[in-house]
């Protein structure tokens, strides 16, 4: 019996530091030593139209003429923007590539299911059942610029699939076309 207990007890020891390091590898990675506040992040509009965040700190006005339009803004003035005006990261319109970024801002549960500016057009190429899918997990200010996308993509013809269409509308809970 004894060796049974203190052959066991070994084993426990040793699960400890293992996860101990697993924990210490997680908390290392975005440390705030890590990322220098002055550090410069490209920040695109996630809004179809025109986005303008003033900055509640320096007074400084960021603005956006259209959808996937560029501002750089410092590191420091995104953590700002996260405790003064969350909207922006909670509605997607601030739309950061830099993963490690939007970890570092907290901001991760908010971009989880979030569509790149780059892969926004693509959505109303699929399936009715994926963009199903993929809209019932975006955010609300999400939801609103695939409407107002779909709506222009529609009156230009591009989307013309009444499936794709009728999911959309059933998803997002507006109406894109008349009837």
């Amino acid at each position: 019996m004894a060796n049974k207990n203190a052959s066991s007890q070994k084993r426990q020891s040793t699960a400890v530091p293992a996860a101990a390091q697993n924990d210490a590898e997680k908390s290392v990675v975005f440390t705030p030593k890590a990322f220098d506040p002055n550090q410069i992040v490209t920040v695109r509009n996630g809004f179809q139209g025109r986005l303008v965040y003033k900055s509640k700190k320096t007074g400084e006005s960021f603005i956006w003429e259209e959808f996937g339009a560029e501002q750089d803004m410092e590191l420091s003035e995104l953590k700002s923007a996260r405790s003064s005006s969350k909207k922006f990261f909670i509605n997607n319109w601030f739309m950061i590539d830099d993963p490690e970024v939007i970890e570092y801002l907290g901001m991760t549960q908010y971009y989880k299911f979030a569509l790149s500016i780059d892969d926004f057009d693509s959505l109303f190429t699929k399936s009715a059942a994926e963009v199903e899918e993929i809209v019932s997990k975006l955010s609300a200010g999400q939801k609103k610029s695939v409407a107002y996308r779909a709506r222009q993509l529609i009156g230009s013809g591009e989307i013309d699939s009444n499936r794709v269409i009728g999911t959309l509308e059933k998803c997002l809970g507006v109406e894109l076309i008349e009837r």
